[in-house]
């Protein structure tokens, strides 16, 4: 993959796509790259406003793109049931070859979603957990070739999950929460990964994530307080100091369309997690946990009530299985 780049990325003509949070930054520009390159992509966002914009966009740099906007609210997951339920009733085929759980908020002052959850554990992992549950029969019936890509952050390094408090609700850090989100992201791949390999599915589950790439990410928190200093510092860091969006989707494009990716492998940006061409990353060994994986994973199924019954076994137990490759053990 050595100085893989944007046209080294296969053609996806015949292959449909979802893309969350793709009005804007590294989901924006991986939507229009795989448009493309010929896949239908559905742009799942909370604004139809600017979902329709960015749709226009994409149509003006891509000729013949074939994109459609679809509301997703992923801290509602009634807005995620719905989306799931319209998308199921469209989809060519029956069938959606890739996933990129994109969407996320960072280090937002404590809020909570609609159904009580602390907005960033709700959004960057309930609300994709129970999106890819929700499509999961449609990804299993794509075949070969069929990829959910989560997007988690090199700042996953910060913090691991607290099971006993996942909510953090006895004690709020802004980035702490931010942290154990992105943990939750990449734990979430990884017992995908495990519970699709045992039941023989041909689906690959992978993570990405685009190092320092200058995105309104940022400045969404400060903004959202008030905080104007704090707002200035980090639109200075996007100009000084981060990658471009453009450079920032790579390794989730990566991950979503190179031969060579394997299951549960993590993606990200070569030179010190920050920029660059995209290569296999650096991976906290608290985010390969068999364990807390396990953990996680039962959490998430009782929180939103979707259960993924074709990874479950018939009697309902854990599947069993050896540990993962590269995965740590308690």
């Amino acid at each position: 993959m050595t100085g893989w780049t944007v046209s080294d990325t296969p053609e996806q003509t015949g292959r449909t796509a979802v893309v969350t949070g793709a009005n804007s930054g590294i989901g924006y520009v991986t939507a229009r790259e795989l448009a493309r390159r010929g896949a239908e992509v559905v742009l799942a966002c909370r604004s139809a406003e600017r979902g329709t914009a960015a749709a226009e966009r994409i149509r003006a740099e891509a000729p013949g793109a074939r994109v459609r906007v679809a509301p997703l609210d992923l801290a509602d997951l009634a807005s995620v049931r719905d989306f799931a339920a319209e998308l199921t009733a469209r989809l060519p085929g029956d069938r959606l070859d890739l996933l990129i759980n994109n969407a996320g908020v960072m280090a937002l002052p404590r809020l909570e979603t609609a159904d009580g959850f602390e907005m960033q554990f709700g959004v960057n992992h309930l609300g994709h957990f129970a999106l890819t549950g929700l499509l999961l029969p449609r990804l299993l019936a794509a075949g070969r070739g069929a990829r959910v890509v989560s997007v988690s952050s090199s700042a996953h390094l910060m913090a691991t999950i607290d099971p006993a408090d996942l909510n953090s609700t006895r004690r709020y850090g802004r980035w702490t929460a931010y942290a154990r989100s992105k943990t939750a992201n990449l734990l979430f791949t990884h017992e995908l990964a495990r519970r699709l390999r045992a039941a023989g599915a041909p689906l690959t589950a992978v993570a990405a994530h685009p190092g320092y790439a200058a995105t309104n990410l940022q400045t969404a928190g400060p903004r959202m307080e008030g905080r104007r200093a704090a707002t200035r510092l980090m639109e200075l860091g996007n100009r000084v100091f981060a990658q471009s969006a453009e450079a920032g989707a790579l390794p989730t494009l990566y991950a979503a369309t190179a031969p060579d990716v394997r299951a549960d492998e993590f993606f990200g940006p070569r030179l010190q997690l920050w920029r660059g061409a995209p290569t296999r990353s650096l991976r906290a060994s608290w985010a390969r946990s068999d364990k807390a994986a396990a953990q996680l994973w039962a959490a998430s199924v009782r929180l939103t009530g979707v259960a993924y019954e074709a990874l479950e076994p018939p009697d309902g137990s854990p599947a069993a299985e050896g540990p993962r490759p590269g995965s740590v053990q308690p």
